[in-house]
């Protein structure tokens, strides 16, 4: 079974119904027959709150929530021995990532799995982890 990390804007392009949605859908489905894990970042998560938050109002981003924790993901927190946060750390100092994008990015290399993100600052990992290029936005 294949493991896979969702970066915040899979979910968001989902959320939104933007060309990528189809895409993350079929993952989704595809993780609800156990054809794969799928992960998301703890920060990743704060991440799509908040932005639903300050782009739309609470009430949606406590709707997304609801879907997200309904969904066939797991939430990955940071553990006492912080590796996560380390690798996170690394690759914001050395990428230049923003600190969600960082921490999906170290979820991706602990889990050994493929990111899916539409969001071209991975490129800079792209050679650290894989990378599964969704269709970006319109």
């Amino acid at each position: 079974m294949a493991n896979k990390v969702l970066d915040s804007w899979a979910l968001v392009a989902f959320f939104e119904d933007e060309p990528a949605a189809s895409q993350v859908e079929e993952v989704l489905d595809q993780a609800s027959t156990s054809q794969h894990r799928l992960f998301l970042s703890a920060i990743n998560w704060a991440e799509i709150y908040y932005s639903t938050m300050r782009e739309v109002s609470q009430e949606a981003a406590d709707r997304h929530a609801e879907i997200i924790a309904q969904l066939p993901i797991e939430i990955v927190g940071l553990t006492e021995d912080l590796q996560l946060a380390r690798q996170a750390a690394i690759y914001k100092a050395r990428h230049r990532l923003s600190l969600a994008d960082a921490f999906a990015a170290a979820l991706a290399k602990e889990k050994r799995a493929e990111l899916l993100t539409g969001d071209p600052a991975f490129r800079a990992v792209e050679g650290e982890i894989k990378v599964r290029w969704l269709k970006p936005k319109a």
